[in-house]
């Protein structure tokens, strides 16, 4: 009896263990069935948006391995998914919900928003959980860009995000990405912290916020970018200035764009570095349009075309490019090169407004993700990127 009970314990255990491995790669499947039927941009827009909206409340989990067997086990050792992953792919929901209520009053948004920021800040306008990371300062970023809630109730967190990068900050005086990695200098960082601290330092005058901004960008426009292509290297070394991992990573170039761009964007126009940060704008809008594929799309490695698609590049270097639309002397081309990347986009969306294929999480400095799936900080930025399309493509048509 005892040996029965057994066996059918050890039964159900197996018959778990196969349905956490079997599960996730039936529903992509399914998922996937229609997938890129979306033929106008309107329809694209309302369902992409949509799905945000719902995964403002519950964002699914990012994976930290690449394994599709035996899942149970990174589960019970807690390497699944990882709270500085998920930050990023909240802040970029937010962003995108944020960029859609600049031109749409939707109560059923801003009730999902204030669900979610009443779970990660507390009464009193801090963290409940201070990030120990600089990925954290992406999402406190987020919250400054949401017009509708009072950015000053959540100042402590704000200052809390001021301090923690501040911890973060090496011998050369530019961020680290991790305390224990000090030698080491990420193109992650950019996006991860140059727009809070423009921000930032801008609305409470503290000008070393925004010297520290112009300063990471402008210490990896000249370590970490490869000279006359312009592609960033995913990391450069502090003592001699190497360049480490790949050139030419997809989402590395994602990541110098936003942070560039949002950057430059939230500068004011009469500001010293207004000027200067523009003209690595214009310099890397260039090299970014040089390496799309005919496709609209870039590759999660830019420079071979045998690579696979990658989503999130894609919509990350689509919103760069609108914004650098802005700048005369490569506006028009700027704005042709982002509505192919949003053709692009349409067509990896699953039926549920999901955009798919988009690159894993990077395990280490060369390490990239082998697998292509949805990720919630792409479909922040193609939220981002078509409702600020369609407001420029407006305003283009009432000038023209």
């Amino acid at each position: 009896m005892i040996l029965e009970s057994m066996g059918y314990a050890l039964g159900i255990l197996m018959l778990v263990v196969i349905l956490l491995d079997v599960i996730p790669q039936l529903a992509d499947w399914v998922g996937r069935i229609h997938i890129g039927r979306f033929d106008n941009e309107a329809s694209w827009n309302e369902a992409i948006t949509d799905r945000g909206i719902q995964w403002l409340r519950h964002t699914p989990k990012i994976k930290v391995t690449d394994n599709t067997r035996f899942v149970v086990i990174d589960i019970l050792k807690g390497n699944y998914t990882k709270a500085a992953i998920q930050h990023w792919q909240e802040a970029s929901l937010l962003l995108g919900m944020a960029e859609y209520l600049r031109h749409h009053d939707d109560p059923r948004a801003k009730q999902q928003i204030r669900g979610y920021v009443s779970k990660t800040f507390d009464a009193n306008g801090g963290w409940v959980s201070r990030p120990e990371h600089i990925d954290g300062a992406i999402l406190a970023y987020a919250l400054m860009k949401l017009d509708f809630l009072d950015p000053d109730h959540y100042k402590p967190a704000l200052d809390a995000t001021w301090e923690m990068i501040q911890e973060h900050i090496g011998q050369d005086g530019t961020v680290e990405y991790r305390k224990y990695m000090k030698s080491y200098r990420y193109v992650d960082t950019i996006g991860f912290i140059c727009p809070f601290l423009v921000a930032y330092g801008l609305r409470y005058g503290k000008e070393e916020c925004i010297e520290l901004a112009v300063k990471q960008i402008k210490e990896y426009e000249r370590y970490g970018l490869l000279e006359q292509h312009d592609l960033p290297c995913h990391v450069y070394k502090l003592d001699n200035k190497a360049p480490l991992g790949l050139y030419g990573w997809g989402r590395g170039l994602g990541w110098f764009a936003i942070g560039l761009i949002d950057a430059w964007n939230e500068l004011p126009q009469a500001h010293k570095h207004k000027s200067g940060l523009e003209e690595i704008v214009r310099k890397f809008a260039k090299a970014a349009i040089r390496f799309q594929q005919s496709g609209g799309h870039w590759n999660w490695t830019v420079t071979r075309g045998e690579t696979r698609p990658d989503s999130s590049a894609t919509a990350t270097l689509g919103w760069f490019l609108l914004h650098a639309a802005r700048i005369d002397s490569i506006s028009e081309e700027c704005m042709a090169s982002a509505y192919q990347a949003i053709r692009y986009l349409m067509k990896v969306t699953r039926r549920n407004g999901a955009v798919d294929f988009s690159q894993g999480d990077t395990k280490d400095i060369g390490v990239y993700s082998t697998l292509f799936n949805i990720l919630p900080f792409t479909q922040g930025f193609c939220i981002r990127c078509i409702h600020a399309y369609r407001h420029q493509a407006a305003a283009y048509k009432k000038t023209a």
